[in-house]
């Protein structure tokens, strides 16, 4: 389909076909701007309208993540511009590459208190790699194409495309010079460091007594997982990751770790793999930006470690942690080491990964027996821990994982196995922003349409995102919802708790039957209160091929690992389950 591809054409049209040049196949929308959408919508890119900007701007984030490609969303001026800026800050500092267009006031108008006038350029500055007014005909493709590179090329990000409504409608002028590359795919620029710098870190990881690999978000990028595997096996390396890192390699694997983190604490995995990184004397760091939640408020590596970073941002290296700077993509830059590390004489790691692999499948082992007495338990209200082990055990490889932030990624990220290098678990822990889960599932199903995509969610996060379970419905995007209700907000109650001895007001919720909820959205859904009902409700969602939503009456006083609890909620008197 292609009704407009002519000389006569306007604007919006141009823009249209500009899109549908870089691969474009959906808009995150709600019909505006109006000439874009239409002008789109008449050579065959679908728009998914979005209940609100919000959650339209997480569903291009998940799609982004999922797909490889470059999303697109889309919005009008003035307020619905204002909800785009917490998705792209989401975006912004998760490193994942949106284009936004957003329409403006009509030049003419511009600094006269136009109706929903705003300085929109100051408005996603500080949440956007590029912000751009196209202002004439005549260079269309040009600032659509910079938009592109811009969200794709170096450290992904948002870019953000002004569109004036006035200029929309004229008549656009055929450029002299005729643009026919696609940028649509991220990366777009495949970059490593000096060959003498590859080979520096080289000799570090072989002549390291023992050394180990924090892989963070962008070893989930294109091609990374897969070369961050050949190194773990190669160079004999345990592999840690963080919360956005963890799906970058198969958990299965003898020499991996899982997520550690903040997750530490008593009854985590970390609680026993972090002895293996406190021991480590050179760190390996793939695509992280040692924040505070991928570091333990960077408690995690140890000051003696010598530390080696990969970083597609050569700012994100050295931020904290001095090291040997490896400024590149992450599959290529892992791939070039790969190569020289086989070049180096390996045999002391090879003698010694017997007992490293016998030490990790240990950790494995007690932390399964940590968490059996409350994994097993047939409690009501249902314990997450259970949640999870029924879901792990509906997972195919070719799942993915979704989670709201706060409660629901921890629950995910600590209790659930990868199953293969590249499984996809996604996150919100750019900013961490409660009610993102669920778009960013809608977003993930639409790039993988073929494959079961589950969103966690907490019925705190939740209660932003109910509205868009009627553009599930409508726009037939097969998710199943997991509603962990337990009526409170967790973290904030419990982060209180811990800090302060009490809690305030906001903590508690009134009943609310999600169920319900969805059900007059046309979603099908079930509430579940027993443990032994789990199995057959997820079944029975994972294989009915529709919007799907489970209503789990889960337990209050259940909160994740963390170590922030450590010695406050789980004193020793305290860890012990009621059974």
């Amino acid at each position: 389909m292609n009704q407009i591809e002519n000389e006569n054409i306007t604007v919006a049209e141009r823009i249209a076909l500009a899109l549908k040049r870089h691969g474009v196949e959906i808009i995150f929308a709600q019909s505006l701007p109006s000439a874009v959408i239409l002008a789109a919508e008449a050579i065959g890119i679908r728009q998914v309208a979005y209940r609100q900007e919000n959650m339209g701007g997480a569903m291009a984030d998940g799609y982004a993540r999922m797909s490889g490609r470059i999303a697109v969303v889309a919005a009008q001026n003035g307020p619905a511009a204002t909800l785009l800026v917490p998705p792209l800050a989401e975006a912004y500092k998760a490193s994942i590459p949106v284009v936004a267009l957003v329409q403006d006031v009509e030049r003419p108008q511009l600094d006269r208190n136009a109706f929903q006038d705003l300085d929109h350029v100051a408005l996603f500055t500080p949440c956007a790699k590029s912000v751009r007014r196209m202002l004439t005909a005549d260079r269309v493709d040009d600032y659509v194409d910079a938009a592109f590179v811009a969200a794709g090329s170096g450290r992904p990000g948002p870019a953000v495309l002004l569109l004036p409504a006035d200029l929309l409608r004229e008549r656009a002028t055929t450029p002299r010079l005729q643009r026919s590359a696609s940028y649509g795919q991220w990366p777009i620029d495949r970059t490593g460091p000096s060959k003498e710098l590859i080979e520096a870190a080289a000799d570090l990881i072989a002549a390291a007594r023992a050394p180990a690999i924090i892989a963070g978000g962008g070893a989930t990028s294109k091609g990374a997982a897969e070369a961050l595997a050949q190194l773990q096996d190669t160079a004999h390396l345990p592999v840690f990751t963080t919360n956005m890192g963890k799906g970058s390699v198969d958990e299965h694997h003898p020499l991996s770790c899982g997520v550690l983190g903040a997750l530490n604490g008593p009854g985590s995995l970390g609680r026993h793999t972090r002895r293996l990184l406190d021991a480590a004397d050179t760190v390996l760091l793939v695509g992280s930006r040692t924040n505070q939640n991928g570091t333990d408020s960077w408690r995690l590596i140890p000051p003696s470690a010598k530390v080696i970073h990969i970083d597609i941002d050569p700012q994100e290296i050295g931020r904290n942690y001095e090291a040997l700077r490896l400024v590149g993509d992450a599959a290529t830059t892992l791939k070039l080491l790969c190569s020289a590390i086989q070049a180096r004489d390996l045999r002391m790691r090879q003698r010694q990964r017997g007992e490293l692999e016998s030490r990790i499948a240990a950790a494995w082992r007690q932390f399964e027996s940590d968490r059996g007495r409350v994994r097993d338990a047939n409690l009501s209200p249902i314990r997450p821990e259970r949640i999870m082990k029924e879901l792990q055990s509906h997972l195919t490889s070719k799942t993915t994982v979704v989670a709201d932030a706060s409660y629901a990624s921890m629950w995910i990220v600590g209790q659930l196995r990868g199953l293969r290098t590249g499984m996809r678990f996604i996150t919100p822990r750019g900013l961490a922003g409660l009610g993102w889960g669920l778009p960013l599932a809608i977003g993930a199903k639409l790039a993988d349409p073929q494959h079961p995509v589950v969103a966690v969610v907490g019925d705190g996060g939740f209660a932003h995102s109910w509205a868009e379970l009627e553009t599930m419905v409508r726009s037939r995007i097969a998710v199943v919802v997991i509603v962990l209700n337990n009526g409170v907000l967790g973290y904030q109650k419990d982060a209180e708790t811990a800090k302060f001895g009490r809690f305030t007001s906001a903590c508690h919720f009134s009943p609310v039957s999600h169920a319900e909820i969805a059900q007059a959205c046309g979603c099908a859904a079930i509430r579940v209160t027993a443990p032994g009902e789990l199995a057959t409700a997820l079944g029975t969602a994972l294989t009915a091929e529709r919007p799907w939503l489970i209503d789990v009456i889960s337990a209050a006083d259940a909160h994740p690992p963390l170590s922030l609890y450590d010695g406050t909620l789980d004193r020793p008197e305290l860890v012990e389950p009621a059974v």
